[in-house]
């Protein structure tokens, strides 16, 4: 059996922090806020520690991406929450809804992706290797999508979670393995 630990390079996280934000007004006052509304609708809040960024749009919703871990995405929320309380907005019990997760793994082992592509079938295959140099493999439960490389590193995208994520690497090897393919 193959170690399924996975390396999550990425979390995206969707939330709903207040009833409505005034975005010139943030993004004057908060010095890592850049908002051009002729360019993009939202307004972009960095934070340094932990790298994270955020679309946060007038509706009162905001998108955080760049997250490594979900204590990454909690810790960054209560930042950027306690930073919009200190302008007088009114900020609810954060609560936010991982929508991907993108992870990084290793097989350890060189591929034939030529004879993963027969042997999976083409049902959950895309395999173009004149247009994209990896194998896109898509997992129907949980719906992850993971791209293998000839290398056998592997590029899992498309979980809500770790376990997820460590699913879909086991699934992987398995399935290589009853093929005799790794």
């Amino acid at each position: 059996m193959i170690d399924p630990t996975v390396k999550i390079e990425n979390i995206v996280a969707s939330m709903a922090l207040s009833d409505h934000f005034d975005l010139n007004h943030i993004s004057s006052s908060l010095e890592n806020a850049d908002y051009d509304k002729d360019k993009f609708p939202g307004l972009v809040y960095r934070i340094k520690n932990p790298k994270t960024a955020f679309l946060v749009f007038s509706s009162g919703k905001a998108n955080c991406t760049g997250a490594k871990s979900i204590n990454d995405v909690d810790i960054a929320i209560e930042i950027l929450s306690n930073d919009l309380r200190g302008l007088g907005y009114t900020i609810g019990p954060p609560s936010y809804v991982v929508q991907n997760i993108v992870a990084g793994a290793s097989l350890d082992t060189e591929l034939d992706l030529d004879a993963i592509a027969i042997g999976l079938g083409f049902e959950n295959i895309e395999y173009e290797p004149e247009v994209f140099p990896g194998l896109v493999y898509r997992i129907v439960d949980p719906k992850v999508v993971v791209l293998i490389f000839r290398s056998g590193k592997l590029v899992i995208t498309g979980a809500k979670t770790q376990e997820e994520c460590e699913f879909a690497k086991t699934n992987v090897w398995q399935q290589l393995d009853n093929l005799g393919l790794v």
